[in-house]
This record gives structure tokens, C-alpha cells and sequence, in this order.
């Protein structure tokens, strides 16, 4: 078998690439392992997000399945209150905002649609498990081999392999990229599940997201997902939850009555309508993350943290870049170079860096935070939680949040990653990365 990308992975990233790349008469091809529909995290879009959709063609798709319309983002204090709200704003080509919306999905439902609507414009998916990467003469990526559900592997060539297979990090665990780095500061783990709710407030943001503050890297999520339904979840230090020795259901149940009382005043009968899941060490990055024949996208390389939403924005997005970069690629451009996708990586690097900027500043110093948003610099701070981090950039906003945290970012002589001297990826401070299975 043979094509011109191979995709690992049929998520929103991968899907998302296959349709950026028939776009641009690509041809690509979906290797994905699991049945679809399945349970996944991740289920609420920023307002960028939403601009990756519509360039897809996709937005009276979404509209038309009623998924609920996101406005913006809440953020409760440890008391619940001193709130402080983010709306979900727009740029225009002249770079004025406007109101927009955005979505909450449920992702078994949504990357259902999305792998539907790029099998429709002819990408072939292929029900199999990719091995390993096959490796050309010159020590590039040419292709996969793929154990398909017959037993038989199969070899799949391909001038180029995407690498979306998320938090499986498929090209980095085999040692095709540069080494992945674990996030050097406590370490979290994640549970939630899905959890019936009472009706909620009519009007425009019935459906926004809710962040609950407890303390420095404790914290909750409600996202509301259908009319009566809200994915719920809690994220506190792993040892916190070790030390509490409940079960899953039992932590989070008393975690959603005890950790913010706003968030315990709108959910006063916790009823799971889901297995309550967990997931520890989602914290990483992955340098040389492209190269002869490869690339990575989203969670494949680089995920922060959870807090504000961004994941699926970023691989999206990434996605969408990548179509460009790939297609640059095949004409020829800079394909001798010792790394022909030097300058993508650079791009995505510099928005993500801003990303774990901006996390980290709202960390470390919650309360400027908030000013920051409320007074110096709102609109600002609009554009950062929509995702807007490739454009305009850095801001005076970003620029506030570097001065807080004393951190300067440089990209001197096409540098492909920058890591400031202090965070959670420093290379001093931070730990290789080793495989942990969900608790």
C-alpha cells in the first residue's frame, strides 16, 4: 500500500490534516486502531477552535447538531467568588473583535463526525495498529508497518508520516524524534466523568465553561455537553489523591461537595451517568518534532495543561498548519535541509510557549492574573484564551505575564525550541519522560 501522508491516528488532528491536505489535492491515508465511537477528554473548544471548523467548511454541520454554543470562560475564586469572566470574541481582517461562539462537543460524538466527514471527501481509513515507522536509506520516515486485524502486517509507504496519535506519542516512544521531557513541578492527576444536572439558567451563557479555583494546581472543570448533562472533573496533586485512599467514584463525588462551593451549590446530587476516569502525567514536551519525512502534531509532541481548553485547539490548529508546511515539502522546498520542517516546528513552538505562559502566570500569580484580564489589558486577554497565539504576538499582555514570571523567550539563529532557564520543561530541572499507565 502505498500514499502520499499517512496519518497515525483518526482524532480531530488527524482528520483534521487529512481534510486540510484534500484541499490542497493531497492524498492521505487514516490509520487508526480503536472502533469510533469512543470515550475521550477534551470537550471544549476555544473561540480559534471554532475558526479551524469553519475553515473546514463546518460550521452549519456543527450548528445543525445542536451541540451547545460556548461564550465564554468563568473562573470562580476559592470562596466562589471573585470571578472573573473571558468572553469568546472574534478578529476581524482589520483585527476589530466581535462576539462569536464557539462549542462544547462530546468527543465520542464529534470525532465520530469528523472521521465521517474525511472519509467523505475520499481519505481512506485503515482499521489497523502502527507498529513501528519504516526508515529510508537516508534515515527518514518513508512509511509505517501496520498489523491489521487480520494478523497480517502490512507495509504502508508514504513520502511523509503524521504522528496524531495524541498521548500515545507513537514516533517519540520509538525514538524517532528528540527526547520527550516530563513537565518538571508537582504532579497531577485528573479524574472525571460525566454527571447528570439540574436544569440550568436560561440565556446566552447557560452553556459556557466553568473553572473552579481551589488552589495552585487543584482545580475543577464543568463543561456542560447536552441539556442535562455536564462533563465534570477534578485536578489535583497525584499524592493528594493517594493519600485520600478512595476509589475514583468516591473521590470525585466528595471532591465536587468540598472543593469549591460554588461548583457544590450547582451540582447539590452528584449522579455519575459515566465510568469516572483518570489520567496522570499529561504534562510534556517533545523536541525535534519533524523532520525527513515526519511530523508530529497536538499531544504528539507538546501538551501544558488541561486548565483553559486548549489541547484541541492546538492540535487542530497544528493540523491545519501542518497541510501547508507538507505540501511545501513535496514540491521540494527545503527537502535536502538537515531539517526540512524547521520552520513549522519554530511556529508551533513559539504559540505554545505563549500558551504555557500564560498557564503558568495564572498559577503563579493568580490574583495579577485576573487583573490582567479585568484591567491592564482585557482584550488581550481575550485573543490568548481564544487561541489566538500565532498571530500578533507576543502582546503587551504576554509580555506582563514573562515579566511576572521572569522569563524572557529567544528564537535567535532559527532555534526550533525555546526553553526558558526555570520552567517546567527546563532541561536541568526536568525529568525524562517514563511510561505510566492510567490509575
Amino acid at each position: 500500500m502505498k500514499t502520499d501522508v499517512l496519518i497515525i491516528g483518526a482524532g480531530p488532528g488527524g482528520t483534521c490534516a487529512s481534510m486540510f491536505l484534500a484541499d490542497r489535492g493531497i492524498r492521505s491515508m487514516l490509520v487508526e486502531k480503536e472502533d469510533f465511537p469512543r470515550y475521550h477528554v477534551g470537550e471544549s473548544m476555544t473561540g480559534e477552535c471554532a475558526g479551524v471548523i469553519r475553515a473546514l467548511g463546518l460550521e452549519e454541520t456543527m450548528l445543525a447538531r445542536s451541540y451547545p454554543l460556548k461564550r465564554g470562560v468563568t473562573v470562580y475564586g476559592t470562596d466562589g467568588k471573585n470571578a472573573w469572566y473571558v468572553p469568546v470574541r472574534g478578529r476581524s481582517s482589520n483585527w476589530e473583535l466581535s462576539d462569536k461562539y464557539t462549542w462544547q462537543v462530546p468527543r465520542n460524538v464529534f470525532d465520530r463526525l469528523m472521521l465521517d466527514e474525511a472519509t467523505s471527501r475520499g481519505v481512506e481509513l485503515v482499521k489497523g495498529q502502527a507498529l513501528e515507522p519504516i526508515l529510508a536509506e537516508d534515515g527518514g520516515v518513508a512509511g509505517a508497518n501496520v498489523l491489521m486485524p487480520s494478523g497480517q502486517l502490512e507495509p504502508i509507504a508514504a513520502e511523509v508520516v503524521i504522528d496524531a496519535s495524541g498521548q500515545s506519542t507513537f514516533l517519540a516512544n520509538l525514538g524517532i524524534t528528540g527526547p520527550k521531557f516530563r513537565g518538571s513541578y508537582d504532579r497531577q492527576i485528573a479524574i472525571f466523568s460525566q454527571v447528570a444536572s439540574p436544569p440550568r439558567e436560561e440565556g446566552l451563557h447557560k452553556n459556557d465553561t466553568l473553572i473552579f479555583y481551589q488552589q495552585k494546581y487543584q482545580w475543577a472543570w464543568y463543561i456542560p455537553l447536552e441539556e442535562d448533562i455536564v462533563s465534570v472533573g477534578v485536578v489535583v496533586p497525584a499524592a493528594y489523591f493517594k493519600g485520600k485512599g478512595e476509589s475514583k467514584p468516591e473521590f470525585l463525588v466528595r471532591e465536587i461537595k468540598e472543593l469549591n462551593p460554588e461548583l457544590a451549590q450547582r451540582l447539590p446530587e452528584v449522579k455519575l451517568v459515566e465510568d469516572v476516569r483518570a489520567t496522570v502525567n499529561y504534562s510534556y514536551q517533545v523536541q525535534d518534532f519533524g523532520g525527513r519525512g515526519f511530523l508530529c502534531i497536538g499531544d504528539a509532541h507538546r501538551f501544558v495543561d488541561p486548565v483553559f481548553s486548549f489541547g484541541l485547539f492546538v492540535t487542530m490548529k497544528e493540523a491545519q498548519f501542518a497541510a501547508k508546511a507538507i505540501e511545501r515539502y513535496l514540491e521540494g522546498h527545503n527537502r535536502d535541509d538537515e531539517n526540512p520542517f524547521a520552520s513549522h516546528i519554530l511556529e508551533c513552538e513559539m504559540g505554545i510557549d505563549i500558551l504555557e505562559d500564560v498557564i503558568d502566570a495564572f498559577w503563579e500569580f493568580p490574583l495579577a492574573f485576573a487583573r490582567l484580564v479585568h484591567v491592564r489589558y482585557p482584550d488581550l486577554m481575550v485573543d490568548l484564551f481564544a487561541g489566538r497565539v500565532f498571530d500578533h504576538q507576543p502582546s503587551e499582555a504576554v509580555q506582563a505575564m514573562r515579566k511576572l514570571l521572569g522569563r524572557e523567550r529567544s528564537y535567535e539563529n532559527g532555534a526550533v525550541v525555546s526553553v526558558p532557564l526555570g520552567s517546567r520543561y527546563d532541561p536541568a530541572s526536568a525529568e525524562p519522560w517514563e511510561l505510566t499507565s492510567d490509575i
